[in-house]
């Protein structure tokens, strides 16, 4: 079989892109494994500005008209027109171009699958809940009905996506992690207790009004306490400006960083916090938790259940400031000896449930 992988972007894994990440590694993983698997990658940028990889990837360019495809493009699906031994793999979500694409594998007899990347899931359907209804209705509803299966990493997507289009076609499977070794780890500073988040800065759907609210409070009883934010995005200055208007010591925004420099912060935090309220599968937590940073997450990240089940740090009962703020004060509390089980019982958690070694087999299924 040969799977194609289809992607707003050229799967770079060096970008901020999570989606980007994630389709590179799984591609990356299936050729591993044998499967004859490329990328093909649409965007205004064609220029081969990435790092090297195994499998083929060929760029296309993205039409001024969001809803239109290349001629490039066509001609390449035109050439895989009723092959029985090939499926795309489509990555994301409200995607213009996907309504067209999918009316081409309609008429070249091409199967396709869906996955989402969390696009579908309770809340983020209810942002701009009466522009996506009427999208949904002109267009989104035509890519699900013509999708072979459509593929979710939580069950918040599925739920959200059941509400307004039921059906059977859902396929629940992870993502998986690419484990890593970096040599630029250290141990956190023990005269400061450093909590972190590693991701975009979207203030509302990164949850990080009640991070910053929440710390507020805590850096009030614990003056030694300090907050790390890595990453960069359209809430920055909302968040500076909340910083300083409140007056709320000891926060550092980093900005975006990347590799081994991002490692050895994430390495120096004694723990690592995502309350999102709308997310896909946050890879800064696998991160983090395969390094031995124990967790603090929403329910909403689609993690939070394998989180409590491996103990590997805390999965909040609700997304609030006051339980964030119990959760800080618990870790503050807890004694090396039990810091040092939560972070292998983490590291265990990444190897066991998030291993692409292990998933790689089941995303097999969700192509037959």
């Amino acid at each position: 079989m040969e799977i194609i992988h289809l992607i707003l972007g050229k799967a770079n894994p060096e970008r901020m892109n999570g989606v980007n990440k994630v389709v590179y590694q799984l591609a990356t993983h299936q050729k591993k494994q044998g499967k004859k698997v490329s990328i093909w990658g649409i965007t205004k940028d064609l220029s081969r500005n990435f790092v090297e990889r195994e499998f083929e990837t060929k760029l296309f360019p993205a039409s001024k008209n969001p809803f239109g495809v290349s001629s490039s493009l066509r001609e390449a699906l035109k050439n895989k027109a009723g092959r029985d031994d090939v499926v795309f793999h489509l990555h994301g979500g409200w995607v213009p171009v996907y309504v067209s694409l999918s009316k081409l594998f309609k008429r070249y007899k091409i199967r396709f699958v869906l996955t989402g990347h969390g696009a579908y899931n309770t809340v983020a359907m209810q942002r701009s809940k009466w522009l996506k209804k009427i999208y949904f209705n002109l267009f989104e509803k035509t890519v699900l009905n013509r999708a072979s299966k459509i593929h979710s990493i939580g069950q918040s997507e599925i739920d959200g996506l059941q509400l307004i289009y039921p059906n059977d076609k859902n396929f629940l499977l992870p993502y998986g992690f690419e484990l890593e070794t970096s040599e630029t780890r250290v141990q956190p500073n023990q005269n400061t207790f450093t909590i972190g988040f590693v991701g975009r800065l979207d203030t509302w759907t990164k949850g990080l009004d009640l991070l910053i609210q929440a710390f507020h409070d805590f850096q009030k009883m614990e003056s030694n306490s300090i907050l790390w934010i890595i990453g960069d995005g359209p809430g920055k200055v909302d968040l500076e400006n909340f910083i300083k208007e409140n007056k709320v010591q000891n926060v550092v925004l980093w900005g975006s960083k990347f590799g081994n420099e991002k490692d050895k912060l994430i390495s120096q935090m004694h723990v690592f916090v995502h309350p999102s309220r709308n997310e896909g599968l946050p890879a800064s937590v696998l991160e983090a938790s395969a390094m031995g940073v124990p967790v603090i997450v929403s329910k909403q990240t689609n993690v939070a259940e394998s989180v409590a089940s491996f103990k590997a740090g805390t999965a909040l009962a609700t997304n609030t400031k006051e339980d964030l703020l119990k959760a800080f004060t618990k870790f503050k509390k807890t004694k090396n000896k039990t810091m040092m089980t939560l972070s292998e019982n983490a590291k265990k958690m990444v190897a066991e449930a998030y291993s692409w070694e292990n998933l790689i087999s089941k995303y097999d299924t969700l192509y037959r």
